[in-house]
């Protein structure tokens, strides 16, 4: 809205998009700068007696009754790039949750309000197949117009996703969302989705109206733990991450900082931004949002990463780029390596209360509905009509829903356990979908009794070298730990107090500064601070490398010192550079058997303590027998694919929708 108070948008025609579609072999010339345009936008009123529609330049869509109440549907016009185009929109209930929270803090106390004035819509352009749109309506019409390219999927591809075996990545992931934004902030948030197969929800909104309840500082990493603490002592709003916005220009050379790979962490599942413009809010918070699923900054050789012939560049890109809206093999590569370590358990569950108007083909399964098939590729064709199944079908999508639309029998495998600490998830029996993700319990041994398992990853020395320097490195002979890391020194040392290294007893030798041997000159992630420490002594006849190094985050995290959960000795691992007995992480006990064995020993503890029971055994202490009663189905197909202000969640609600292009087509899940 301009300052005469007529609504307006500036129309951005990305050229990139239509060279790309000419084809051809050779390599198309670069596109020119994107060209800008001015139109003034206009709502479509439907006259019934006259069965036709007429333009309107009041934007408002507010109902005449109940002014906080926004008309379901609603029609606008704009004329742009030579064309006329319409949008046909519904409101948005999808992307941000029933029940979400929106908590204003004023001085003393807060005040927690359900939801707040729902202006957000979303739906296509008229006559244009797999076109989208998403735009706010609550403060004049906001909106950014950009082409936007969708792979159609024919009916084979459908059924070729169908027959593949799920695995970690194929599988939807919901990332749970929260935004905090300071008393300063008076803007909009956008954010986009593709690739990575997960959706973005948003389930709370905080906004400090009376004090910054953080110091606010130009040094966005200070202000990142300062906002962890906060979220661990004050927010009680379950999220797999929370993100804090501020109007505060970073002295930094990025918009944003976030935790590395700290999703589902109440400590590292945090991020600060920086206000700014739409773009530049929105691609802070994707970025920083990537970085809390262990995805890297893309190297500068763009080439290696696939992003050679993207005019807007790919959005972990680390040189300014403008409207990025795709990840690169990198990044994607790096999401799956951080899927497959253990990490993000917390985005498989599957939201399932959304705004309180229900809306059949949302996608999720609301009061009122048996299914929900969302886009057609999600459920099987002849298992759901209008969201109710139809006559004989027990489901109609979901890992353990066949394409008879019946459930595979209980037992049957769903989730492909991905290393030694994770478990593998089987059917129910009664659901469509795979139960929650669950891993074993920390303590665990792993990789032949060589490592722990620790947060749902197995920890060894082994694995973090070849994690930070690649596959030919492996740890250092005890003999360095034991020599070097006593020492206190730059090339072994138990941490620093100030300028002075210090010496690690000899108890915690095995927690304190990481020894390689056949590392490489860089590090295959991170950056070095500082030079390599190599080092190598002739022990009992024969040279061993004793090497390492300070490989820093943008956190600032060290990776250059052994991670917490790695095994120091016998039932002993790692927490804080000290080597702690297992019994002292004061972990929940699962239930016992009659003879005093943890799950009767016929299954493991997992993360929330309790039993899971090997496919034989059942009761929460696994000790009813329970033989299969059911043959194996006979088709030979594996699991399926399934698929503050108003101003701020409007923003966040858009950017959602533009998200669910670029984490794979299906979208993020970000609680």
């Amino acid at each position: 809205t301009d300052s005469s108070g007529d609504s307006l948008l500036s129309c951005e025609r990305d050229d990139a998009v239509t060279a790309a579609a000419s084809g051809g072999d050779s390599a198309p010339p670069p596109p020119p700068p994107p060209q800008h345009e001015i139109t003034y936008p206009s709502r479509l009123i439907y006259y019934l007696n006259e069965d036709s529609e007429s333009t309107y330049h009041d934007l408002d869509t507010r109902t005449r009754s109940q002014g906080v109440i926004h008309l379901a549907q609603a029609s606008f016009q704009l004329e742009a790039f030579g064309s006329r185009f319409i949008l046909d929109l519904t409101l948005n209930n999808v992307y941000v949750l029933i029940g979400y929270q929106y908590v204003t803090i004023y001085v003393g106390h807060a005040v927690c309000l359900q939801g707040g004035e729902h202006c957000y819509y979303h739906g296509q352009l008229r006559g244009i197949q797999n076109s989208r749109a998403a735009l706010s309506t609550c403060n004049g019409l906001q909106y950014v117009p950009h082409p936007l390219c969708v792979r159609e999927c024919t009916s084979a591809y459908a059924v070729w996703l169908r027959s593949m075996p799920r695995n970690v990545f194929e599988e939807m992931k919901y990332l749970e969302i929260m935004i905090v934004s300071d008393h300063n902030l008076v803007g909009n948030l956008l954010v986009y989705k593709e690739h990575l197969h997960t959706r973005v929800v948003l389930v709370a909104v905080e906004i400090w109206t009376d004090q910054d309840h953080i110091p606010i500082s130009v040094k966005p990493l200070e202000m990142l733990r300062d906002f962890s603490k906060y979220r661990q002592h004050s927010i009680k709003q379950h999220a797999d991450a929370v993100h804090l916005f501020s109007n505060v220009t970073f002295h930094y050379r990025r918009s944003s900082a976030a935790y590395f790979a700290g999703v589902c962490s109440m400590t590292r599942g945090v991020g600060v931004n920086e206000y700014g413009t739409t773009w530049t809010m929105a691609a802070a918070l994707l970025q920083s949002l990537a970085q809390n699923l262990g995805i890297q900054w893309d190297p500068a050789a763009k080439r290696k990463c696939g992003c050679v012939e993207s005019w807007v560049g790919c959005i972990m890109e680390d040189t300014g780029v403008q409207h990025p809206r795709k990840f690169s093999k990198c990044s994607i590569s790096d999401y799956k390596e951080f899927l497959l370590k253990g990490g993000g358990s917390c985005l498989f569950n599957r939201p399932t209360k959304l705004f309180e108007a229900t809306e059949c083909g949302n996608g999720y399964v609301e009061v009122g509905e048996e299914c929900d098939c969302g886009g057609r590729a999600e459920c099987y064709k002849e298992c759901c009509k209008k969201c109710s199944l139809s006559n004989g079908a027990h489901c109609s999508d979901g890992p353990c829903c066949n394409t008879t639309c019946l459930f595979y029998p209980r037992g049957y495998g769903c989730r492909y356990a991905v290393n030694d600490c994770d478990i593998s998830e089987t059917c129910t029996g009664d659901s469509g979908q795979c139960p929650p993700n669950l891993h074993k319990q920390d303590g665990y041994s792993c990789h032949l009794n060589q490592g722990r398992c620790y947060s749902g990853e197995c920890k060894t020395r082994d694995s973090q070298c070849r994690y930070i320097w690649g596959p030919k490195a492996s740890a250092s002979e005890k003999f360095c730990y034991e020599k070097l890391n006593t020492e206190g020194t730059e090339k072994g040392n138990c941490g620093k107090d100030g300028e002075k290294w210090i010496q690690c007893s000899k108890h915690d030798v095995f927690c304190g500064y990481l020894l390689c041997a056949n590392i490489g000159r860089d590090p295959r992630i991170g950056m070095m601070k500082g030079d390599i420490t190599p080092t190598s002594f002739n022990h009992q006849g024969r040279l061993v490398d004793c090497s390492g190094g300070h490989v820093l985050l943008d956190d600032e995290t060290d990776l250059g010192y052994i991670e917490d959960g790695t095994p120091c000795g016998p039932s002993m691992m790692c927490l804080d550079r000290k080597c702690l007995p297992i019994q002292s992480f004061n972990m929940s006990a699962c239930p016992s058997g009659s003879h005093g064995q943890v799950c009767s020993a016929h299954g493991v503890c997992n993360n929330e303590a309790t039993c899971t029971c090997d496919a034989t055994w059942a009761g929460t202490d696994c000790s009813m027998p329970d033989p299969p009663k059911e043959p194996p189905p006979s088709e030979d197909e594996g699991p399926k694919v399934s698929m503050a202000t108003n101003r701020l969640i409007g923003a966040v609600a858009g950017t959602i929708l533009a998200l669910g292009v670029i984490f794979g087509g299906t979208g993020w899940g970000i609680e």
